[in-house]
């Protein structure tokens, strides 16, 4: 599992992953401990069923992004840029 976490830019309505972690498909107590740290205000985090983080940021693209309008997903990881169409 790929856990994402991150935060959703106020100014731009824009999702910046800013972590990437990965951890065992059923490791609640990591994933518990890594979400509690991120800012209540704006703070992103979702967990993802596969292998790389590449993959992870395209399915955080689609279900999170790709719904908003004008927004845009902004790996701070990795740099990884997710398809859009």
């Amino acid at each position: 599992m790929i856990l994402l976490t991150g935060q959703w830019d106020p100014w731009n309505d824009n999702l910046v992953v800013t972590a990437s972690y990965t951890l065992a498909d059923d490791d609640d107590a990591s994933v518990a401990r890594l979400v509690a740290r991120l800012p209540n205000y704006n703070g992103w985090a979702a967990s993802f069923l596969v292998d790389d983080h590449k993959r992870a940021v395209q399915e955080a693209y689609e279900t999170y992004v790709a719904v908003e309008d004008g927004a845009e997903l902004v790996d701070a990881v990795h740099g990884v840029e997710p398809r859009t169409g």
